[in-house]
């Protein structure tokens, strides 16, 4: 069930085996670059940001970055506890107004009210439809359920949030939308086959709206993290996952996801993969025949190593 808290802030998360490179690596504009995020307090304007998956990772870090730049916060997430924890701590920090909305995304009814609430929203100015989680496992051995649950969150929950704040940041030339996308998006990753298709929805969603802008006031990015320090591989879900089994320059703090991502709204690029590693290997594995022997390799390892589970009674 919904609740809005119009007195207290929130967050949530989403974030993983983050972001991905587009096939045409990076799209830019024929515009003058857009003005710095940084200019908000100067033109001493009321200006908000609405973060769903607000709670922890790169959304709170989106969270205290707009928050330090003088943003209204609506923080979107399931748990109220640390929406609640989260608010106070960056209302005593930034000074700035912040309220919570519980809401799961997942759930058709708060996801209705959620959206009816944006449209109503007449100084919106960022949304970052930041909300995910993720599975391991092979396709037809994941409960079904868990797989409509992320196509609901991931693609649902951001094409209707965004089809609810675009027509107001069009009458007022003005807006940024985020969509926290993964480099899976270009990668071809079996054991999470649902994830790797909604974050490749997400890039060419992304990529296709700003085409249909007719200038870049309204900044639209699909932001591509690659593997992130968050909490989303401390799930049930990646129990038998461990950080160290990955090379640590593979890994990047939240924090740089966000600058990253802040920074490349001012310069235009719709895509936008923070990190030269993740761009590298995003470069890499666009050959698809490269990505599937590597892929391969690693999927007959793994194999190896735990057979195929039994069809059940």
């Amino acid at each position: 069930m919904s609740k809005h808290n119009s007195t207290t802030p929130a967050h949530q998360s989403t974030s993983g085996i983050t972001p991905g490179f587009p096939g045409s690596l990076v799209a830019w504009w024929p515009f003058k670059s857009r003005p710095s995020l940084n200019t908000l307090a100067a033109h001493n304007r009321v200006a908000t940001a609405l973060i769903t998956g607000a709670s922890s990772g790169i959304g709170a870090t989106f969270a205290h970055k707009l928050a330090a730049l003088g943003y209204h916060l609506i923080l979107v997430a399931r748990r109220a506890d640390r929406l609640h924890t989260l608010a106070e701590n960056l209302r005593q920090t930034y000074r700035v107004t912040v309220d919570i909305y519980v809401a799961d995304l997942a759930d058709p009814a708060d996801l209705t009210r959620l959206e009816q609430y944006v449209r109503t929203l007449d100084t919106l100015e960022i949304l970052v439809n930041n909300a995910g989680f993720g599975t391991t496992g092979r396709f037809a051995q994941i409960e079904l359920s868990k797989q409509l649950d992320m196509i609901h969150v991931h693609i649902l929950a951001s094409v209707r949030l965004t089809h609810a704040a675009l027509p107001g940041m069009l009458a007022r030339q003005r807006g940024n939308i985020i969509n926290v996308a993964s480099i899976t998006a270009y990668i071809i990753m079996p054991g999470t086959v649902t994830y790797c298709a909604t974050k490749a929805y997400l890039t060419i969603f992304s990529e296709a709206l700003q085409m249909e802008l007719p200038d870049r006031r309204v900044q639209i990015q699909a932001l591509c993290p690659g593997y992130t320090y968050t909490e989303f591989h401390d799930s049930p879900e990646y129990a038998a996952f461990k950080r160290g089994s990955l090379p640590e320059f593979l890994w990047m703090p939240a924090e740089a996801v966000v600058e990253t991502s802040l920074k490349a709204l001012s310069s235009g690029k719709v895509i936008c993969i923070p990190g030269w590693q993740n761009r590298l290997l995003v470069t890499i594995l666009r050959s698809r025949r490269l990505s599937k022997l590597v892929v391969q390799k690693r999927l007959r390892s793994k194999l190896r190593e735990s057979p195929a589970p039994q069809p059940a009674d």
